[in-house]
């Protein structure tokens, strides 16, 4: 396994999305109070990393780290929630597999913790997604936010978390001014941990978001549409999981309209002219 050396890291964001999801999942154990048992999150983090290290041997796919499996094993240690041992697992497998088994002219489909999340609730009734369990603490929304931004801005994908929240927030505002409610009904739909780690954390993938910035705007209009219909319109819970699921397969379609570079990590772009620091069987 081929490792690079520390000052390419010291660049790639998601070391710093892996801090902030580590921290988020402490926040919730110690003052949250999160339902979740203390075996979980290692076991899906083992899990994911194992996987990730199985099927590259196993398919030859050139090394790409553990990064980006831990940012996936966060993200589900997060969200997902079951009484059942063995969904974890699947989960993690899942999640790892469709980033090598389901790609489109060399670029995964599927954001590797949605699709996780979303096949697990899918196929069995003991796995579901806890939207709730940030609380709605504008002093914590505002700090996730904040830290958010910064993730996806050092990943160049800003312009698509913005562009989601803009889209729910002018649908969501919409039908508050259409029901006649009052301004502090929106800002309480606006206040929840889980749209912002949505925003943040899940729609702004730069590997499975449009490599274009036309292409990312037109995809995040998209998804917060469908989500805002699965969700007042279909009455479906956890509507953005659901609506990013479904609406990930047209990325292909939308790299061919609006053609672009497609993205790397700070590590994937300079590996093939760096000699590896370490190599391991």
């Amino acid at each position: 396994m081929r490792f690079f050396p520390a000052h390419l890291y010291a660049r790639d964001p998601r070391l710093l999305q892996i801090f902030f999801l580590g921290s988020f999942l402490a926040a919730g154990f110690i003052g949250l109070g999160f339902q979740l048992p203390l075996w979980q999150p290692p076991l899906i983090i083992a899990t994911a990393l194992g996987a990730q290290w199985s099927l590259t041997r196993f398919t030859r796919a050139p090394p790409a780290g553990f990064l980006s499996p831990l940012i996936s094993a966060l993200g589900l240690s997060l969200l997902l929630r079951t009484d059942v041992v063995w969904i974890p697992v699947l989960t993690a497998i899942a999640a790892i597999a469709s980033k090598f088994l389901i790609r489109v002219r060399g670029k995964h489909v599927f954001n590797p913790t949605n699709f996780g999340l979303a096949l697990a609730m899918l196929v069995t009734p003991h796995a579901w997604c806890s939207p709730s369990q940030w609380g709605e603490n504008g002093a914590l929304i505002a700090w996730i936010a904040i830290l958010g931004l910064a993730v996806s801005h050092r990943a160049f994908r800003s312009d698509v978390s913005l562009a989601f929240l803009a889209s729910w927030l002018a649908l969501k505002g919409g039908r508050v001014l259409y029901l006649g409610q009052k301004l502090p009904v929106l800002a309480h739909q606006f206040s929840s941990g889980s749209l912002i780690l949505f925003a943040f954390f899940m729609i702004s993938d730069p590997k499975t978001t449009p490599d274009s910035r036309a292409g990312r705007v037109l995809y995040a209009a998209m998804v917060a549409g469908f989500a805002f219909y699965l969700q007042h319109g279909l009455w479906k819970q956890n509507a953005l999981i659901w609506s990013l699921f479904l609406l990930s397969p047209l990325v292909p379609l939308i790299d061919r309209i609006f053609k672009a570079p497609p993205y790397h990590w700070p590590t994937e772009r300079t590996a093939s002219c760096l000699p590896a620091v370490v190599t391991s069987s």
